[in-house]
């Protein structure tokens, strides 16, 4: 199981709730009715309009809502996500699509085992929830088609289908949008590739065939790949950078290195090399640490002059900054070695290997200086430089659970169990933060969803595959494309379905850094060694964060081998805990405070839920220490009316819970 999510409380009327399920419902009928239908042909003088005037006003609008997926096309409305119908996304090579045209689509298909490649037409109009446009088979400008990227639209703040205008669409799915019009749909970004992603001998000489399969546009983004050198790849991703258009200049220096590995004067020239070690540092900015790395040590000459021993200095301390972003600090520390070995005294990489026996040292012994940590965070620096501690726990079976965290050895209370660096946070005051609301018709509930945190995941997942297993093997409803890493086209495979279920239910919410957030753009993070800490309602650990470090303490002893549990829902009704754990988790808890609770019955429940809301009522008017003798006497009351509700026999070893809040104000309570 999962531990809860900060979605917050949005609020629906009934109108607006009954809308959101039958508008979604309606709309995945009518996809099922038109299921096999011929592709009716577009307008080709209407189609290319409809998206020019559209993206026209999203511009004047700023993009910022999509009125079609907000109740009641509030401004204020947070969008509407309809979940429930996942598909599997395209784990076939291109070399073994066989390419189509737009012809041959047909409606609510998933076209297995095909591939179609078009040319945007027109400009782009860009949505909360996605991005669409309008294409075309090069050559044919009579069919054109709607083309959306729904949810994954962007990557490193740039639209996917801005980025180029030629497209190949893996294993075309052809349905109804959100509003009813016939669209090429891609849910998963693997399903779009972009001529700057390249491609093999083969591949090329598959679309570039002259004959009847092959639409005409495919062949025009490539043949531009031989008529530039080496160089002038390298120079105009230099270009790119200096600019900052991070995208440009990996695709470049990647347009590079593809032909410097058919040119022997290139790779001879350092060519080869000078591109690696620019683009590890263009993928460090990116945060594509597998790369960098990868790219950094592939830029290593080993050569003995001193020119090729300095540019040998630079590619290791970016392997080794790719390497400590990565938290492996033993194979950063090994670069940075290196590195000094080459540059004697470079005040870089010994500043690096100090820091690195910090994390070392934190990562063996959970001994974290959390006054320095604290003392350093900031709005525009909300994640810690730390490591993560994990030396204490397991995970194993959980029987009834699934999988659980155990303690491997005795743990005091107040101890430290678990400190760990998130695998990924969105906090609320980031552009990339936003709640959506979700509806998943597989269980006819709504619920918030934190999709920005969804789209960050995704795209640490596609920039750095190596961490792909360990995130997939969470919990989650969907079992998608399973749990082990799948390559296509020398690229990750990830299903965005897949990775929102293992969101929904392993995913933390996080208070803000600094100001206030709101439901929309709650702060949201995952923990994955602490997503495995199962619930219960009597609990033995209390949770605290700095930054995006969380911190898990014992509250009680721990034995070795029992395992280690957090309550989800801390809500002192039964009731409101019973529907936050079944709507938000799925599961009903079996804790013995749930069935002493349960046992009391509804009139009970209803009676001391009445007196606790009197309680605090009377305490909200100010502090136990201020209060009136009188209030004083009405609070007393009401905690003994709130007793009196609890049977003595059934609770003899078990928090009232309801008591708790109203016990500590009498506590601090002084009558004048």
């Amino acid at each position: 199981m999962s531990q809860p999510t900060n979605e917050g409380a949005f609020f629906l009327t009934v109108e607006e709730d009954a809308r959101i399920r039958t508008t979604v419902k309606a709309q995945l009928q009518q996809c099922r009715d038109l299921a096999g239908q011929a592709r009716e042909p577009n307008d080709p003088r209407s189609a290319p309009g409809e998206a020019t005037s559209a993206a026209f006003l999203a511009d004047l609008t700023g993009g910022s809502q999509d009125e079609q997926t907000v109740p009641n096309g509030r401004p204020d409305a947070m969008v509407v996500v309809g979940v429930g119908s996942p598909y599997p996304p395209c784990t076939v090579s291109l070399r073994d699509l066989r390419p189509m045209k737009l012809d041959e689509l047909r409606m609510n298909t998933h076209h297995r085992g095909r591939v179609l490649a078009v040319r945007r037409d027109v400009a782009v109009v860009r949505l909360v929830a996605r991005s669409w446009t309008v294409v075309q088979e090069g050559g044919m400008p009579g069919h054109t088609e709607r083309l959306e990227m729904y949810l994954h639209q962007s990557r490193h703040g740039e639209d996917v289908l801005e980025e180029e205008s030629m497209f190949l669409v893996k294993e075309p799915y052809f349905t109804l949008s959100d509003q009813g019009e016939p669209t090429l749909r891609i849910d998963h970004p693997s399903d779009l590739v972009l001529s700057t992603n390249g491609f093999d001998d083969e591949t090329l000489n598959l679309f570039n065939e002259d004959d009847n399969t092959a639409p005409a546009s495919a062949a025009v983004p490539f043949a531009a790949l031989g008529s530039k050198t080496v160089k002038q790849c390298k120079d105009e991703g230099n270009a790119a950078l200096k600019q900052q258009a991070l995208l440009q200049a990996h695709a470049k220096y990647s347009e590079g290195l593809r032909l410097a590995t058919k040119d022997a004067a290139a790779r001879q020239d350092d060519f080869a090399n000078d591109i690696s070690r620019n683009r590890a540092y263009v993928n460090l900015l990116l945060n594509r640490l597998d790369e960098a790395k990868a790219d950094a040590l592939a830029a290593v000459s080993g050569l003995d002059d001193q020119k090729h021993k300095d540019l040998d200095s630079k590619a290791l301390f970016r392997a080794g900054c790719a390497a400590y972003n990565a938290g492996l600090y033993q194979e950063a520390r090994k670069s940075f070695e290196e590195q000094i070995n080459l540059t004697q005294g470079d005040k870089d990489a010994l500043a690096m290997t100090r820091k690195i026996e910090m994390r070392l040292h934190e990562q063996v012994t959970g001994q974290y200086n959390f006054k320095k940590l604290k003392a350093a965070l900031s709005k525009t620096r909300p994640r810690v430089d730390a490591a993560s501690f994990d030396g204490r726990t397991e995970v194993r079976d959980s029987p009834g659970c699934g999988r659980g965290l155990f303690a491997t050895h005795a743990i005091a209370a107040g101890e430290i169990i678990l400190c760990e660096k998130a695998f990924c946070v969105v906090w609320g005051h980031e552009k990339e933060a936003w709640t959506a609301i979700s509806y998943d018709v597989r269980d006819d509930r709504i619920r918030g969803a934190p999709v920005g945190l969804h789209k960050a995941i995704v795209q640490k997942l596609l920039d750095n595959p190596s961490q792909v297993e360990r995130f997939m093997d969470l919990y989650g409803d969907y079992e998608g494309v399973g749990k082990k890493l799948v390559m296509a086209d020398s690229r990750p495979v990830i299903d965005t379905f897949q990775v929102r279920d293992i969101v929904a239910r392993n995913a933390f919410g996080v208070g803000p850094v600094d100001g206030d957030e709101n439901t929309a753009n709650a702060s949201t993070g995952l923990w994955v060694r602490a997503a495995y800490v199962n619930h219960s309602c009597l609990s033995n650990t209390n949770k605290d964060h700095v930054g995006d470090l969380m911190i898990l303490r014992a509250s009680r002893p721990i034995a070795a081998g029992e395992e280690i549990t957090h309550s989800y829902d801390e809500s002192a009704d039964y009731d409101a805990r019973v529907a936050a754990l079944e709507n938000t988790w799925g599961f009903t808890c079996t804790c013995a405070l749930c069935g002493a609770e349960r046992a009391d019955g509804a009139e009970v429940r209803k009676k001391r839920r009445e007196l606790a809301d009197e309680a605090e009522v009377l305490m909200a008017r100010g502090t136990a220490a201020a209060a009136s003798r009188l209030t004083i006497t009405k609070v007393k009351r009401l905690a003994r009316g709130m007793e009196g509700s609890y049977n003595g026999e059934r609770y003899k070893e078990l928090p009232r819970r309801a008591l708790t809040s109203v016990q500590q104000w009498l506590g601090h309570a002084t009558v004048r």
